[in-house]
């Protein structure tokens, strides 16, 4: 039975598959559409993606706006990242607050996120292969970067920043203030 486990962000869960383990490997249900809407909500996922990168690659802070916005449950089955949302829902108490977690393909943990939020990760390990189900198509006309350096967001990485390897986009993010100035809808 997999663990469905609250963060300090409303919205944002973590899940912990139960892993069945022998002489031969290991067995785990990776999504039960059953019980992740028990727990979490009805969520109608379209689409898997996959991405393989490098020690010290960070994709993000990505968001899509309005009606393409997306919700995410993701996971790594190889390697290791560390994962980040920031709530960039205008009328959450938590707006600007981010939440990180590790995911890895050896503690199999996954990460829900939904509409709302901006999304990177950052890898540990050598390379890192991740993937994950979103619930709308990508859209690059309403896609949107958020700075992962904001002060306002304050991110603390747990390497030094000056070995993160990003994308010309996401070196130009936008600051959380003109996110917010935004008109935005999730």
């Amino acid at each position: 039975m997999m663990k469905y486990i609250e963060t300090k962000i409303p919205g944002l869960r973590i899940i912990d598959p139960e892993v069945f383990t022998d002489a031969r490997g290991y067995f785990m249900e990776v999504y039960k559409k059953e019980s992740f809407e028990r727990h979490i909500a009805p969520v109608n996922f379209i689409q898997d993606n996959e991405s393989e990168s490098s020690y010290g690659v960070f994709r993000g802070l990505h968001y899509q706006e309005g009606d393409t916005a997306q919700a995410k449950l993701v996971r790594v089955t190889g390697g290791k990242v560390w994962d980040i949302a920031v709530d960039i829902r205008k009328n959450s108490p938590a707006f600007g607050k981010y939440y990180a977690v590790e995911l890895s393909a050896e503690n199999k943990r996954q990460f829900f996120i939904p509409r709302g939020f901006a999304h990177g990760f950052l890898v540990l390990s050598e390379t890192a292969v991740f993937s994950y189900k979103v619930d709308n198509h990508y859209s690059p006309s309403t896609e949107r970067t958020l700075n992962c350096f904001d002060p306002d967001i304050a991110v603390q990485f747990p390497i030094d920043k000056s070995l993160l390897k990003l994308s010309e986009k996401d070196a130009r993010g936008k600051s959380l203030k003109e996110v917010y100035q935004e008109s935005l809808n999730f």
